[in-house]
């Protein structure tokens, strides 16, 4: 017990505090565009299939890696370098944080004005803009917490991952309570996103609160393209691979590597109105997925391409090679880091382990709220089991989640709670047997919340121990986002899966448990690199 006490100790400091508040921050926007938009689409008509694939707006948190490099970069503040130009933006993500809470607040407050009746394709895209924004802020939370904390303090990375995981569901569930219950009450759904848009707008107000964190970089571990004298002559600084900058053969080639680089924003302004395309094509289910497809595509292949450009160590002279140093420093330093980091072979089997791991949680997560409608509870129960009662269980669970995986390790950790979080999926096996018992449903939420909360302290602590602190919002951003990718993608076909099984959601349950197998078999198979695996140094 004493020990316990002593290691519980550690979440009060002031770091660890300041992550719980952005973990709430981080798990308000997923109420707006999950739980709360699904009912409404719902009561508004919209068909299960409809409803399952209106949670491809969640794809870009499975995207969002591709704009992660510029929040490790750049800097809203990065504006008022042109007035102040001493001032360093590199490692700020407090003012990224508050300028994507605007943003959000400003979304919930329009969708206000609107209803899914007559305004449904306003309001997803309303809600895709919000989700863009979430996305984002989620980059730069992500980076803040994986900045916090050196790589050797394994306890408090832990803690971290707990804190973090703690915040959100209280975000998620103890705020998202609200909408569900009022609802229920009588209130319209244009009233409740404004009660959501300003708490979003309190929120951003409190983000000005938390500490401002820069990362402390030294002189042989900066990233810079310095566009205005050549680098500080030292032979460790020159030779360092964070100082070198690609080389094009020709004025030529540098123009076409960068209307090639253009072809993915040109790309997601067409998708938004795609001009050309038959209404039916456009409004296609597999238009969203396939735009996808095609931007990770071509996105792939702009980093092979930027990879194999010769370099050197040789600042760039020209306009056009000093775009390309930055492009180059932004992108493809950060994934390479992470290759020699890890190695090859075992980069590519964390990679597909991590997108694997929660597709299971993902399936149940996404179809669990019709699940309960449809065998018979209210929105009040459900307000009241899933989001109220999950995060009681998820708050009391954080801690001594975050204490049993800093005991276990990375390995263990991720494996039991893996297998404790694909067991639980088969208690909500039995409640659509037997049919809506209470106390069972509450049962279920109650070993549910505390095997995913577990799930998600391990899933957490174990991608940031991968992470190099130089590049913290780049990498923990493709990690993660590879993760929401398996989630995002294949659950969105969750609703045609129990059409396919006639609604059948015993059966449905139980393969939602099986899911999580081909990861953990992954895992297993590595287990004894992840044994020797360490984590980078922080600078």
């Amino acid at each position: 017990m004493k020990t316990f006490i002593k290691d519980s100790k550690i979440y009060f400091n002031k770091r660890i505090l300041s992550i719980f508040l952005l973990g709430i921050v981080s798990g308000l926007p997923w109420v707006m565009i999950g739980s709360a938009l699904t009912l409404w689409l719902k009561e508004a008509g919209l068909s299960r299939s409809q409803i399952g694939f209106a949670g491809l707006i969640f794809a870009v948190y499975a995207v969002n890696f591709l704009w992660a490099p510029l929040i490790d970069r750049f800097s809203p503040k990065s504006l008022f370098k042109v007035f102040r130009p001493h001032i360093d933006t590199r490692g700020d993500k407090k003012s990224w944080i508050i300028t994507c809470q605007a943003i959000i607040a400003l979304c919930c407050l329009s969708c206000s004005l609107y209803s899914p009746s007559d305004a449904a394709e306003t309001i997803i895209a309303l809600a895709l803009l919000l989700a863009v924004a979430s996305a984002t802020q989620d980059i730069a939370i992500d980076g803040y917490r994986v900045q916090s904390f050196a790589s050797h303090q394994a306890q408090y990375i832990s803690a971290g991952a707990a804190a973090a995981t703690g915040g959100w569901w209280t975000g998620y569930a103890a705020i998202g309570f609200l909408p569900l219950w009022l609802s229920d009450v009588g209130w319209s759904w244009a009233s409740l996103y404004l009660m959501l848009g300003s708490l979003s707008a309190l929120m951003c107000l409190m983000c000005f609160f938390i500490p401002t964190h820069h990362l402390a970089l030294s002189k042989q571990h900066v990233v810079r393209c310095n566009t205005t004298s050549p680098p500080p002559n030292n032979a460790l600084l020159n030779n360092s691979p964070l100082n070198t900058y690609p080389k094009c053969q020709s004025q030529y080639k540098q123009i076409q590597l960068l209307i090639f680089m253009c072809l993915p924003w040109l790309t997601a302004l067409w998708a938004i109105n795609p001009l050309g395309l038959p209404v039916t094509v456009a409004q296609s289910q597999w238009f969203i997925p396939s735009i996808i497809t095609f931007e990770l595509v071509v996105f792939g292949s702009i980093l092979y391409t930027l990879g194999q450009l010769p370099t050197s160590h040789e600042p760039p002279n020209t306009s056009l090679e000093k775009i390309l140093a930055n492009i180059y420093q932004t992108l493809i330093l950060p994934l390479r880091n992470f290759f020699m980091n890890n190695g090859t072979r075992i980069a590519i089997g964390l990679l597909s382990f991590i997108f694997l791991f929660k597709i299971g949680e993902a399936f149940l997560g996404r179809m669990s709220i019709l699940f309960y409608k449809e065998i018979g509870f209210s929105t009040t129960q459900i307000a009241t089991y899933s989001k109220m009662l999950t995060w009681v269980v998820t708050m009391i669970a954080v801690i001594p989640c975050g204490i049993l995986n800093a005991r276990f390790g990375l390995l263990k950790g991720l494996m039991i709670s893996g297998l404790c979080m694909a067991a639980s999926n088969l208690i909500f096996c039995l409640l659509a047997i037997v049919g809506p018992i209470e106390w069972l449903y509450a049962s279920a939420v109650i070993i549910d919340g505390f095997t995913a909360a577990w799930a998600t302290v391990a899933f957490m602590a174990f991608i940031s121990h991968l992470c190099d602190h130089r590049f913290s919002s780049t990498q923990y951003a493709l990690l993660a986002s590879l993760g929401s990718l398996g989630r995002t993608l294949l659950s969105s076909n969750s609703g045609l899966l129990v059409d396919l099984l006639n609604g059948n959601w015993a059966l449905f349950f139980a393969i939602t448990a099986l899911m999580v197998t081909p990861s953990l078999m992954l895992l297993w198979q590595l287990k004894d690199k992840i044994h020797a695996l360490r984590p980078p140094r922080s600078t």
